[in-house]
């Protein structure tokens, strides 16, 4: 499997690493460390050098409750760094959903839009919508991603009952409609939307249950690192629960099971981490694999 972006053609024959690249202020794990370009470029290249595949780059907090920044503020934050990052020739997303920004680093060479909303925002005052921009960019990557509601609102009424089949159903009619639009299938990849109008049990079930999401035959990319449901589920023996920065190994465990279960791309935090049990994890299946070869 591949996925086509605008300079690559990623090979997803083993689980990549996305490095999250937080340029908010406000953002819920790591706010405010990378906000200006300086900090932001040399957490890029740290990334990198700890293993990632590709990066992350976003200017816009989704956290449960976010407000959202204008279209001018996520500009200023967002294209001073896409303009550098994109010389270190590995492939760059970046997380947004306005058009307005998606047409801005696009036309800088960015390789991947990653939209929580799914591509579904309309332009403003007439201009392009979110599909007018990839339809734009022939050879852009694209992640389409299950959003329950909207960041301000999602987590005081989550979904009800069996989320999986739902989500599926929205991630496989949302790339059909791509296609339908002259998106090539092999440009699309999906994101189930841990956290995003779910409830911890329903988060849980989307990874018990991954392989579901993998029957359509898009790349599956997972974000777990760091939040609410790990620490839901990780309190101590005085029942306090750990803050985001305290979550490395859920986050990590959350990583492993998810590419264990065929998810081709996990978002993270934490690069360096995540590489090495990722590598525990190949040591292990090859040697099963072995194994089975000789008997």
């Amino acid at each position: 499997m591949h996925w086509k972006t605008t300079r690559f053609d990623v090979d997803l024959s083993e689980p990549q690493i996305m490095g999250i690249v937080n340029l908010t202020p406000d953002s819920f794990s790591d706010g405010g460390q990378f906000h200006d370009p300086v900090h932001a470029l040399r957490h890029c290249e740290q990334l990198l050098k700890d293993g990632a595949h590709m990066l992350d780059i976003g200017g816009e907090s989704t956290r449960p409750g976010s407000g959202g920044v204008s279209v001018e503020q996520e500009l200023q934050r967002v294209l001073p760094v896409v303009r550098e990052a994109v010389k270190f020739n590995v492939p760059i997303s970046v997380d947004t959903s306005k058009p307005e920004v998606m047409s801005a680093v696009l036309d800088l060479g960015a390789d991947i839009i990653n939209d929580v909303w799914a591509l579904r925002r309309a332009g403003t005052d007439g201009g392009p919508s979110a599909t007018d921009v990839v339809r734009a960019h022939p050879a852009c990557g694209v992640c389409v991603m299950h959003m329950h509601g909207d960041p301000s609102t999602m987590q005081l009424q989550p979904m009800d009952g069996d989320v999986v089949p739902e989500v599926l159903l929205f991630l496989e009619r949302s790339a059909q409609a791509l296609q339908a639009l002259g998106v090539q299938k092999a440009r699309i990849a999906i994101d189930p939307g841990i956290g995003f109008g779910k409830t911890v049990a329903q988060n849980y079930a989307l990874l018990a249950r991954q392989s579901e999401l993998l029957q359509p035959g898009y790349p599956l990319l997972v974000g777990w690192s760091r939040k609410s449901s790990i620490g839901a589920v990780s309190a101590d023996a005085q029942g306090n629960v750990p803050p985001a920065s305290q979550r490395l190994g859920g986050s990590v465990a959350a990583a492993v099971l998810a590419a264990e279960r065929g998810a081709r791309i996990v978002r993270v935090h934490d690069v360096r981490e995540t590489v090495q049990a990722l590598q525990v994890w190949r040591a292990v299946a090859a040697q099963a694999g072995s194994s089975q070869r000789l008997v």
